[in-house]
């Protein structure tokens, strides 16, 4: 018997972690509307300084925008999540999208203010975005089950879910 035959199957898997994810946390969620967008000419020199960021092919970028709340970071991060959407990668890497996966925490919603759903959330982003890594995936949640536990510490969760299923990405 293969190892493969040994693991849970896809389909169970996605659904455990289809659970876990909160879907409202996406940039897109219909939980954030009105969208948050920055106004025409505001932000500029950082909205072009986080782009040019992004734009470095060779690395894979995580952007982490925080501060006090109202200044701005929801409508900066919907603003760069749109935009990163809707473009293309080189050919070469047989991926549709650049934007692998956002959260967006809020104090509205309680599963979008618990950091222990982040990385299940972002995981779950990225599998759909990029089957490629469902492999992986799955083997980390077989691994260890108590990953999709909102409350496992995050180290354990950025660990395991991470750093395998995005050295291909």
């Amino acid at each position: 018997m293969s190892e493969e035959q040994f693991l849970p199957s896809f389909e169970g898997t996605w659904a455990r972690l289809s659970q876990v994810a909160v879907k409202g946390a996406q940039y897109n969620s219909h939980e954030h509307q009105p969208h948050p967008k920055c106004l025409d000419g505001t932000w500029v020199d950082f909205l072009k300084y986080i782009y040019r960021l992004l734009d470095e092919q060779e690395k894979n970028q995580l952007i982490w925008l925080h501060g006090m709340a109202g200044i701005g970071k929801s409508a900066i991060m919907f603003t760069v999540a749109e935009r990163m959407k809707g473009l293309k990668v080189t050919e070469e890497m047989n991926v549709e999208k650049q934007l692998a996966g956002t959260f967006f925490f809020s104090h509205k919603h309680m599963k979008c203010c618990m950091a222990g759903y982040f990385f299940a959330t972002l995981v779950y982003q990225l599998a759909n975005n990029f089957p490629s890594i469902w492999k992986d995936v799955n083997r980390a949640i077989h691994d260890n089950p108590t990953l999709l536990d909102p409350d496992a510490p995050l180290c354990d969760q950025m660990e395991a879910l991470f750093p395998q299923p995005l050295w291909w990405l």
